[in-house]
């Protein structure tokens, strides 16, 4: 009998600096990185998955400003990040660092769906989005406030002010068993429950 090998996937998020006398790869596989040493403003990002098998790992990844999480989350698909500017996108708020990455497993999903409610713990008015909405309130919702959220597929991410622009705020479906009660629950920086864009990370 022959014992058949097996093939594990393996991804790869690459972070390398600017400064050719210094580059540092960072292997992930498919696990959360909970730190790693600095990212500057002087660094470039290279957002890049590998796969060794006919499996496709996800390409989406969300990285921390602090370690174990923390701090502004960022969106980061498949791509070349040179500066800051570029992972920051439309924030107002604009970290020169990233200490922490983790990837989003449940983005390739085809059917996203996601429910928002009118107060926190899924209570009041509630309102299914199966798009994207570059302005939740020309679409039909009634706040510039989103207090409580639950997905039902795949993985969004919300935005402070309409057309996709402010704090990031990343929500899936197998975290939280994608409940989010209230605001605190969309990360370690959110301090108010103003969500007014929302779109679907697909791939």
């Amino acid at each position: 009998f022959f014992r058949k090998s097996r093939v594990r996937e393996k991804s790869s998020f690459r972070s390398t600096t600017a400064s050719s006398a210094h580059r540092e790869h960072l292997q992930a596989g498919t696990r959360e990185c909970p730190g790693l040493s600095l990212i500057s403003s002087n660094s470039a990002i290279i957002c890049s998955i590998r796969s060794k098998s006919n499996v496709k790992a996800s390409p989406f990844w969300v990285g921390y400003e602090y370690p174990e999480f923390q701090g502004q989350q960022f969106i980061l698909e498949k791509g070349d990040y040179a500066c800051y500017q570029a992972w920051s996108g439309n924030s107002s708020y604009r970290t020169e660092h990233m200490l922490s990455f983790r990837p989003i497993k449940c983005a390739k999903h085809s059917d996203s769906k996601i429910t928002l409610y009118e107060c926190e713990v899924f209570m009041g008015r509630k309102f299914e989005m199966c798009e994207d909405y570059p302005s939740l309130q020309a679409m039909g919702w009634c706040s510039k406030e989103v207090p409580s959220i639950k997905v039902n597929s795949g993985a969004w991410v919300g935005y402070q002010f309409p057309g996709y622009r402010g704090y990031q705020y990343i929500y899936e479906r197998d975290r939280h068993q994608g409940e989010y009660r209230c605001y605190n629950e969309y990360g370690t920086q959110a301090h108010t429950n103003q969500i007014q864009s929302m779109r679907r990370i697909q791939q």
